[in-house]
């Protein structure tokens, strides 16, 4: 199969050979009209060369423009601007050397003339083509049934155009005109499909619009430039008397102009789509801030800065109540210009929540007011509640009267209750950290390490896969995943953290962040389970370690890289063979060596697999669980019972394992958390 620099390749040479295929006949007929020699040669040849000029020049510049869904707009514009430089440049370059040499004979020949016009020819199509493509890009930017119906219609009747040519239609004749009407009824439809420009910011607004105006001064040029040449009367190939070229210029023209009227209108609402585009992720920021790890005065921060950014105040302080010192977080003003804000506020319904003696829901025209200050004339307070109590006040300021509207309170009202729903749920976290009673601990933990576990394994069709953990008594940290960072390219993980308890389910939501982050470079297991070592030894406490088995699972290949860190050793399953081999590779647990010894203990190993294989991951809590007769159910009652369910559908063998597990422990409590990861290869 051709790759794409191939095809690039491939259609820039044909291209060229077209275009010097198409002048020298063009010539050549040219030569034996002049001298009436006697040579039998078609007259169509020069219109089938040009046509495969079209035609090569159209596949080099789609294989070399990128779609827009994967680009950025105002670069498919700088293309337009770029190769119409160019083209332009060697157009001028043309009419210059009719200015030098324009009394001497040979701008009167028709060899030369044509020659250069036959130039001009290349350069149009380039530019023409190109303008085309970035167009088709931007019209089909976000696109729908109904207008990819449309464009295939108008592209196919375009190029069909091609062949109407060869008729030799002149300029203004009925059926040239027919023809050109039909393709511009087509391009004028098109041209109202400008979804691209509300997701420009008002810089890039500018920018398109100077491009596109740049790019119809070329047009305009090149149109001239034709004419001029045409006027000669010595041309055999008129481009002007093409259908193809005049409705290629016509639909350049027209979406170039409505593109340039509807950025101009949509300027005004620029301002406006960032507003609401930044308040989008000023929320966002506030939604994420407590899961990202950051603390309450953090996300304080974040309040103060979004809200203010939000309605454009000059000046805003954010006052939290505590058992201690009150925090008090400014912005634009100081401590004592706060206290003398609270003593000039003269609307009972504001003092209330500076005050914190608000009760109940708040009024959105109430919490406006306005100010006698000589700094400040404008201000919106807002109560920050946890559990329906007051625990704070935001207040934001304005140097003139009637600042503030119902949309901008609308607007700080959400994000101080998502800010709110942060802090709460942050001031949760910290009362289940800080309690010290057994069963608030395993709820906890076990409600973390629930939400960790991926719902559902991701997969392909080469192969199928079931995840499953169960939580003992007294909670541990296992984990397992599975990330698809490249096409056909899988990461699987399983994990157990060392140790009991909350501690354990946090080290393990730990190893999930790491996961996440470094599995999604897709380098080989040694460099991942390096990097998460390094990654653990800074946020393990010194007493903790985890143990893992890493795989990249390459299903384009069927083979597997994988790595062991003090895990239990995988059990792989040959369908050809029928028999179970132990992945048993030597290596540490994560956390175990803190330094770059660690890395010499790391063994990569590959394996390939066939339709029918499978594997089995899972964590000591299975092979590790004792009968009452203190006998360990271990690999000698694994393996046999994996092989008497291996032809069974994942989930029987799921519950055929843990069924025989549980018929062998008889009644005797399992001591750890256990969890299982299957996979079979189709």
């Amino acid at each position: 199969m051709l790759t794409n620099k191939l095809k690039i390749r491939l259609s820039l040479l044909s291209g060229i050979l077209s275009w010097l295929l198409f002048t020298f006949f063009d010539l050549y007929l040219l030569f034996v009209e002049k001298y009436q020699l006697n040579v039998n040669l078609s007259e169509v040849l020069p219109q089938i060369f040009l046509t495969t000029l079209v035609v090569s020049t159209l596949f080099f510049y789609r294989y070399t423009i990128t779609k827009a869904d994967s680009i950025n707009f105002i670069d498919l514009l700088w293309k337009v601007f770029i190769t119409g430089l160019v083209t332009t440049i060697g157009s001028l370059l043309i009419r210059g050397f009719f200015y030098v040499f324009g009394n001497s004979t040979i701008t009167e020949n028709a060899l030369t003339i044509n020659f250069l016009y036959n130039i001009l020819i290349g350069l149009v199509v380039i530019f023409l083509i190109s303008t085309f493509v970035v167009w088709k890009r931007l019209i089909l930017y976000q696109k729908s049934k109904s207008l990819i119906q449309l464009w295939t219609i108008f592209e196919y009747s375009l190029f069909a155009s091609l062949l109407f040519d060869w008729f030799g239609y002149e300029f203004m004749s009925i059926n040239f005109n027919t023809a050109l009407i039909f393709l511009c009824i087509f391009a004028l439809v098109l041209s109202f499909n400008l979804k691209w420009i509300a997701y420009l910011n008002f810089k890039q607004k500018w920018k398109s619009i100077l491009f596109i105006l740049l790019s119809g001064i070329y047009v305009f040029h090149f149109l001239i430039n034709l004419l001029n040449l045409a006027e000669t009367g010595v041309l055999s190939v008129n481009l002007l008397d093409r259908v193809f070229i005049v409705s290629l210029f016509v639909f350049i023209i027209l979406y170039a102009g409505i593109a340039v009227l509807v950025t101009l209108f949509n300027l005004p609402t620029s301002s406006v789509f960032e507003r609401k585009l930044q308040e989008a992720i000023d929320f966002q920021k506030l939604s994420q801030s407590i899961p990202a790890g950051q603390n309450a005065e953090q996300t304080y921060d974040i309040l103060l800065e979004s809200s203010m950014s939000a309605v454009f105040a000059d000046a805003a302080w954010l006052e939290i109540k505590s058992d201690q010192k009150p925090t008090l977080i400014t912005r634009g003003i100081t401590d004592p210009t706060v206290q003398d804000i609270k003593d000039s506020v003269r609307q009972e319904y504001i003092k209330e929540i500076l005050t914190y003696r608000f009760n109940g829901s708040y009024s959105s025209n109430k919490i406006i007011g306005t100010l006698s200050h000589p700094d400040f004339k404008s201000i919106i307070t807002i109560p920050v509640m946890i559990q329906n109590k007051q625990i704070g006040a935001l207040v934001l300021l304005q140097e003139v009267g009637d600042a503030f509207n119902r949309e901008m309170v609308d607007i700080i009202s959400t994000f101080v209750n998502q800010a709110s729903i942060s802090l709460e749920n942050f001031q949760l976290i910290q009362e289940a950290i800080e309690t010290e009673r057994y069963k608030e601990e395993l709820k906890i933990a076990k409600s973390v390490q629930k939400s960790l576990l991926p719902s559902e394994m991701q997969h392909n069709d080469r192969f199928e896969i079931l995840g499953y953990s169960m939580a003992a008594d007294e909670v541990g940290g296992d984990y397992y995943d599975v990330l698809e960072p490249t096409d056909g390219i899988f990461n699987l993980i399983i994990g157990d953290v060392s140790g009991k308890g909350t501690s354990a389910a946090f080290n393990m939501a730990q190893m999930r962040g790491i996961f996440h982050s470094l599995a999604q470079k897709d380098e080989n297991p040694a460099s991942f389970i390096k990097q998460a070592n390094a990654a653990m030894s800074r946020c393990l406490e010194k007493s903790s370690f985890i143990t893992a088995m890493y795989f990249r699972i390459d299903t384009a290949n069927s083979q597997m890289d994988f790595v062991r860190a003090g895990h239990c050793p995988a059990l792989f399953y040959s369908a050809s063979s029928n028999k179970i081999c132990r992945l048993e590779n030597n290596g540490l647990g994560l956390g175990i060596l803190r330094n770059s010894e660690y890395d010499q203990y790391v063994e990569e190993h590959n394996i390939a697999y066939e339709p029918g294989d499978l594997l089995l991951l899972y964590t000591d809590g299975i092979i590790e669980a004792k009968n009452e007769n203190n006998q360990q159910f271990g690999l000698e009652y694994l393996e046999p019972s994996l092989l008497n369910h291996i032809d069974e559908p994942l989930e029987e063998i799921k519950n055929g394992i843990i069924g025989d597990l549980m018929k062998f422990l008889n009644g005797n409590k399992l001591d750890d958390d256990y969890s299982l990861a299957i996979v079979r290869f189709k």
